[in-house]
Formats: C-alpha cells, structure tokens, sequence
C-alpha cells in the first residue's frame, strides 16, 4: 500500500474478494438468490474478476472489450478456481507503478440493448478506477446473497469507499 490510490484499491478490493471467497461454504457460493433472480455469488464474483482480467490481458488485444465474457466457467462454480483467478489479478497489477496509470488504452463496450457497442479512448488508471468502482458494486449483490442464504459477512464488505467516508466523517 501507499504507492498510488487508484493502484492500492485493486489490491484492497481484489483481497477483500479473496478473503469473502474463503469465508463462504460452497453451498452459499452456488446457491441461487430468491431476491437477485439468477444471481449467485459465485456469478457477481466471475463478473467482477472479468473487468479486471480484461485489464490484465490489455496487451494481448489492442482493444480491452467489457462486454464479452465467458460464462459457465469453474470460477463462477469452484471456489478454489475463484481464489487462482484472484491471486492472479493480484500478481498481474501488484507491479504496477504511478506511471503505468497513464498508459493510453482503447475501450469497446455495448452501447445498447440492439449490441450497437461504441469505442473510446482512455488510460489504464481511469479503467482500473473503472473496473474497482464497478467491484464494489458487485461485491455488495454477493453480500446481499451470501446473507440471504445464512453466511456471516463483514459489515463493510460491497460497501462504497465514499459511504464509508462520509459514515465516519459525519
């Protein structure tokens, strides 16, 4: 920690996921939600792990592409599976340094319902900023669901790092 804010919170998010993962029996990482229809914690966890390998496979296409994932892959199903993929993430952005930030990337996502999809220029810190922000998103529907199915869960787990701000500041 301590080397850039945008760099320390993939690591944070990314060990908070680890972490949940081995928290949760596999029954609550499979489990259907009743209230997520579809949903499971193991499916928030492939989703989210998908944005950030997008970015870790940046230099294998000139164009990062959100939008095209797989699914009905292990790590949505294998919570060991899960914890490779994490530990991966983190071994591919823990070298990284202020100036990687600013690396110029390209960006392709779907624009609408029809598949219309849209390119964009951006920077690898704007979408790692990005993809963090979109982590904690999905980390509070896995929240949601591992407490709907009986898990004991860290009470700042899927919070937003601004809603914990603003809950100890005021």
């Amino acid at each position: 920690m301590g080397r850039n804010p945008v760099i320390d919170a993939v690591a944070r998010v990314l060990d908070e996921c680890r972490v949940f993962v081995r928290q949760v029996d596999r029954g609550v990482y499979t489990s259907p939600s009743r209230r997520l229809v579809g949903g499971t914690v193991g499916k928030h966890v492939r989703h989210l792990l998908d944005h950030f390998s997008a970015l870790a496979g940046r230099a294998e296409s000139p164009v990062v592409d959100y939008d095209h994932r797989e699914r009905g892959v292990p790590v949505e199903n294998e919570p060991g599976a899960a914890l490779a993929e994490i530990q991966r993430l983190i071994a591919a952005f823990e070298p990284l340094a202020e100036a990687d930030l600013a690396q110029p990337i390209r960006i392709r996502l779907m624009c609408a319902p029809d598949g219309t999809e849209c390119e964009l220029d951006s920077s690898l810190g704007r979408e790692l900023a990005f993809v963090t922000h979109h982590a904690v998103h999905h980390q509070a529907m896995m929240r949601a669901i591992a407490l709907e199915h009986g898990a004991r869960v860290s009470t700042s787990f899927g919070v937003a790092p601004s809603t914990m701000h603003t809950t100890v500041v005021h």
